[in-house]
């Protein structure tokens, strides 16, 4: 006998019309007559969250993405019934709900139209796993953009692409290739002058479709879960970002030295390597911060412990090195191997702590050590042991960082690379399968080796680093872009990465510089050290299968290259932790795509290699061999050349020759630049100056200078200082203003101001309306001039 069971229940289905509604509080619930529940929830007046269920009931409301430390509130809300629709309004947006089938639009409070469903939520039943395919639909306008989604290897604006978020161990991965380590399922859209946001916060394998398909619709689903999404209105990017940015978290400030120079290799062993690379380092003034252990320091690479023929002594090897200004990171994998003569691995299995298959037994895999079981980091008690397990290596060994790997989670020889899909896990009291704990996997494990980090680090600040990370991770790590190659086309994608993870929330990141896999020409490194310094997290890690990645393996060249560029990085200093302040209370990016920097010139919308560093400092890499110059975009606005103090009027395409010990960096004009003496490590040098490069402009602009003790926990009780600097520039005069905030003394009393760009001959010099000789402040006509910090305002008069 056949029936219509197995048509009617084929494809997709859609909710149908609403019969009631409920308003309770900052939600209000739309309920159709096919037990489709429509969750709208106002968070903010530009935030609102959409979540549907098509059982009639919604399950436990848990996500591990969003930071449930923010507080969230709105100052208007009014629903109204119209005859075809409901209309949910805020003081910045319109939503209109459809009373036929919940399909939805936003507009903006002027009836501009901002986003609208095109099929809207639909679904297909999984008969195989249960649950539901997620689906969501959207019209695309004309000209309309997309950027975000982390970390992606293709172009920054996404428009006819098709992507998918599923964590995978993609060594030596391609351009375009996906998916790859990290999943932020987070985009930007951008048309008529208009940004909005869409987080889509699900953890099961998701994708999304940015025209590719169908020319004018954009669309994004899941292979299970819920359909459950946050819809972020701008009008500007920045506060698209900065919106998802607080939702889903911030880190804490790290430690001064985190933000120096690290070395790393695939393994640096035994212990004369490592102090011959550190001591190389040390010789050639190359300033450097941190050396990493591979696992090669592990006793069978077997996490927690230490190869004694390569190592006999760490605990004093770390005190060495930390002598001599290094900080020693070390790396942990998830993976622990199956030995009854192991102490971790005993302790686990004692109290059950590993994931285990559908039918019970512990899960399996392949990795270093050979047969591994893996601890189950979604249950808080596996957690909690998992933190534990770092006294040694940081309290009494006195390790100042730790690097989490392998933890997609990747396993060796079998097809998918991963765990099999029925691994079940506590999910923190919501049991699931590896279907939808996969992708947040690597994260609570950056989570539990954080909190171990910190709580044996303490009264210092921790260090994390992660491979692999779901949208939130930021609050826990710092990342890496994964095993990159040493190619000109993966010196573009990383630039490209990083610029796209800084506006995804995740800005602690930085590329293997040179490349992981592969061997670099001494060019290409040289090029790669260009662009790395001025990412967030600045690291040169290679393969050991590979070659020598020191700044010796290549010519003098090089090495004084490498010296200049992260010299720079280490004068710039006081700039790149005042941009990570601003990360942490702001939720700004530290580095800014020209597109967000000014979204409203449509020449920044495809633009890749160009971004904003900080606030005020332009950086264009060189990404190609034997450049003696290149063509790049100048934003709007004046801009000085930093090698050369040249003013460029912005707004335009110009070319710009090129040394090979340079590439295009910019300074906005009427910026003040703070800098530090160049240090061999962070806490080095004792100084009595903070210099400041003062670019002159014809008008206003202000800058900030963050400062504090460079570590531990007292910037948390209003010890820091905080510089606020205002620049008025005019025909024959500049002020410049200052205003300090905070409790924090500095242990510098002068500021070395360089005036730069100046249109005119110095007269006269007012500090707080006192003329000043110019003797006392020892001011020469190269315009610098030397004074006490302790002043509030400086007139420099021309002729």
């Amino acid at each position: 006998m056949i029936t219509n069971t197995s048509l009617e229940y084929k494809g997709d289905l859609y909710p149908s019309k609403i019969v009631s509604y409920e308003h309770e509080g900052d939600s209000i619930f739309f309920n159709t007559d096919n037990k489709v529940i429509l969750k709208v929830t106002i968070l903010r007046d530009s935030l609102i969250r959409f979540r549907f269920t098509t059982k009639g009931y919604f399950s436990n409301d848990f996500s591990y993405a969003i930071d449930k430390t923010q507080l969230h509130g709105y100052n208007f809300l009014e629903l109204t019934e119209e005859e075809t629709f409901f209309q949910i309004r805020t003081s910045k947006v319109k939503c209109k709900i459809q009373k036929a089938d919940l399909r939805l639009a936003i507009y903006d409070l002027n009836d501009f139209l901002i986003l609208e469903d095109e099929l809207g939520f639909h679904w297909e039943e999984s008969y195989e796993y249960g649950g539901n395919i997620v689906k969501m639909s959207k019209f695309s306008k004309d000209g309309e953009c997309y950027y975000g989604l982390g970390d992606k290897a293709t172009q920054m604006n996404l428009k006819g692409k098709r992507v998918e978020n599923f964590a995978t161990d993609q060594y030596a991965y391609q351009k375009d290739q996906e998916p790859l380590y990290k999943v932020v399922p987070f985009y930007i859209g951008l048309h008529n002058k208009q940004s909005y946001g869409i987080f889509f916060d699900n953890t099961f394998r998701t994708f999304f479709d940015f025209c590719q398909e169908r020319r004018n619709v954009t669309s994004f689903w899941a292979e299970g879960g819920e359909m459950n999404y946050y819809f972020f209105y701008g009008p500007q990017m920045q506060d698209v970002v900065t919106s998802y940015t607080d939702l889903t978290g911030k880190p804490e400030l790290p430690p001064l030295w985190v933000l120096g120079y690290h070395q790393c290799k695939w393994s640096y062993y035994p212990e004369s390597k490592v102090k011959e690379i550190t001591s190389k380092f040390r010789e050639l003034q190359i300033p450097c911060d941190a050396i990493y252990l591979d696992i090669d320091y592990m006793e069978g690479f077997r996490c927690f412990t230490w190869n004694k023929n390569y190592f006999p002594d760490p605990k004093k090897m770390v005190a060495e090195l930390a002598e001599d200004g290094f900080k020693t990171v070390v790396i942990i994998d998830p993976g622990i191997k199956i030995d009854k003569d192991y102490w971790v691995y005993q302790e686990a299995l004692e109290k059950d702590y590993f994931c285990k298959r559908a039918d019970g037994p512990y899960m399996k895999g392949k990795v270093w050590p050979g047969e591994c079981n893996f601890p189950d980091y979604t249950n808080p008690a596996v957690r909690e042991w998992w933190a534990g397990l770092f006294k040694e290596l940081v309290s009494e060994i006195g390790v100042k960082g730790v690097w989490n790997d392998m933890n997609e989670p990747a396993v060796m020889e079998v097809p998918n690379k991963t765990f099999p899909m029925d691994v079940r896990h506590f999910y923190d009291g919501n049991p699931c399968s590896h279907r939808k704990a996969h992708n947040i996997y690597g994260t609570q494990m950056a989570r539990a080796t954080y909190h171990g980090v910190k709580r044996f680090t303490y009264p210092k600040r921790p260090f994390v680093i992660t491979r692999s990370a779901y949208s939130g991770a930021q609050r826990y790590t710092s990342s890496w872009t994964g095993d990159n190659v040493a190619t000109w086309e993966h010196l573009w994608i990383a630039n490209i990465q990083v610029q796209r993870m800084s506006i995804s929330g995740m800005g602690f990141t930085g590329s293997d510089i040179g490349g992981f896999a592969e061997q670099p020409t001494g060019e290409l490194y040289a090029r790669w050290i260009q662009l790395g310094v001025f990412h967030p997290f600045c690291r040169t890690h290679s393969s050991g299968d590979h070659g020598n990645q020191e700044p010796w393996a290549f010519d003098e060249e090089v090495i004084n290259i490498t010296r200049k560029f992260v010299s720079l990085r280490y004068q710039l200093l006081p700039y790149l932790y005042t941009m990570f302040w601003q990360y942490i209370e702001e939720g700004l990016p530290m580095l800014k795509p020209l597109v967000y920097y000014d979204q409203d010139d449509t020449q920044t919308h495809y633009r890749n290699d160009e971004f904003i560093f900080g606030n005020q400092i332009l950086v264009c890499p060189i990404l190609e061999p034997n450049a003696v110059g290149r063509r790049m975009y100048i934003p709007r606005g004046e801009w000085y050349n930093y090698w050369t103090n040249e003013l460029f009027i912005g707004g335009r395409e110009i070319w710009i020759d090129i040394k090979f010990d340079e590439i295009p960096v910019f300074v906005k004009a009427g910026a003040i630049i703070p800098k530090y003496p160049v240090q061999q490590y962070v806490g080095e040098l004792e100084f009595d100056e903070l210099t400041l490069d003062v670019y002159f402009k014809n008008g206003k602009e202000k800058s900030v200078v963050y400062e504090d003790a460079q570590d531990g926990y007292d910037y948390k009780k209003g010890r820091y200082s905080f510089l606020s600097l205002r620049t008025i520039g005019k025909e024959k005069e500049l002020i410049i203003q200052l205003h300090k905030e905070g409790k924090y003394d500095t242990p510098y009393s002068k500021y070395k101001i360089n005036l730069i760009g100046l249109p005119f001959k110095v007269s006269e010099i007012e500090i707080d309306n006192e003329k000043i000789e110019f003797d006392k402040i020892n001011f020469e006509q190269n315009n610098f001039l030397i004074v006490d910090k302790e002043f509030n305002e400086l007139h420099i008069v021309g002729e």
